[in-house]
């Protein structure tokens, strides 16, 4: 007599939508990105390089955790994003979705503002591609809503009715120190590569950074550099157009800061 067929593990937890999607969100968690992951997601129904993005925030107090994961999936349903992975981790709901039809970020964060707490941040992820992408972008989410109190946002609803949305990409440097690779690669491989694509006869590092370490003094910088303060203010305005990033705003400061510091670092 022939022994019984094992049946295959994608089988037996393709039988259960739930459990499949509790799995490769699981996976996601846990930064796994092979080729077994990537097989899950195939029966999810998920293509490779998919582009998407993660939505995160905290759910109310008073809503069971799967009726907020309920709702979120709801939400990317009515937006056309068919394709969808959502769970609960440390408290927080996230939600991982390709991009279909109109379920596009800033879209998805309005349309799923209503399934979070209303005093409490949503943070939106960057749009990545396949399951390397989902992974990355579901960290920055979580990510962010970690360094939310750093990044000094109140309590929207008594103002707005609704939660405040804080791109990952807003949140750079505090991904950074809280470990998001992908956030320092961010930094170094985009805002410090800016800096210093002209080559090293290029003054813009140098002026920036000497701004940047003197308190953001154009007397100091200049008297360093050796030139007239107009010299500098010239310099910082170009580089700001060119890069994207004013070493004048406070905010921006810090994250040139940073990338700069980080840049350095791996460059070494």
């Amino acid at each position: 007599m022939a022994p019984p067929a094992v049946p295959d593990f994608l089988d037996l937890i393709a039988a259960d939508p739930a459990r499949l999607e509790s799995v490769a969100f699981e996976c996601l968690i846990n930064r796994l990105a092979d080729a077994r992951v990537a097989s899950v997601m195939h029966v999810l129904g998920w293509p490779d390089d998919a582009p998407c993005f993660a939505v995160a925030g905290r759910p109310p107090r008073s809503v069971a955790a799967a009726a907020t994961l309920e709702r979120l999936r709801g939400a990317a349903r009515d937006l056309g994003g068919t394709l969808a992975i959502a769970g609960i981790h440390d408290g927080v709901a996230a939600i991982v979705v390709a991009m279909q039809a109109a379920a596009t970020g800033e879209v998805a964060c309005t349309t799923m503002a209503a399934a979070f707490a209303d005093d409490s941040p949503i943070a939106l992820g960057p749009v990545r591609h396949g399951v390397g992408g989902a992974v990355a972008t579901l960290h920055a989410a979580l990510h962010t809503m970690t360094a939310a109190p750093a990044l000094a946002v109140g309590v929207p609803a008594a103002v707005t009715s609704s939660p405040t949305v804080i791109r990952a990409d807003d949140a750079l440097p505090e991904r950074a120190l809280l470990g998001d690779a992908d956030a320092r690669r961010e930094l170094v491989d985009v805002v410090y590569a800016s800096l210093t694509e002209s080559g090293p006869d290029d003054p813009t590092l140098g002026t920036v950074s000497t701004f940047l370490f003197s308190g953001g003094s154009l007397e100091i910088t200049a008297k360093t550099l050796g030139v007239h303060p107009n010299t500098v203010r010239y310099r910082l305005k170009r580089a700001a157009d060119t890069t994207g990033w004013d070493a004048t705003d406070p905010r921006e400061a810090y994250v040139l800061r940073t990338a700069i510091a980080l840049g350095r670092m791996t460059v070494a």
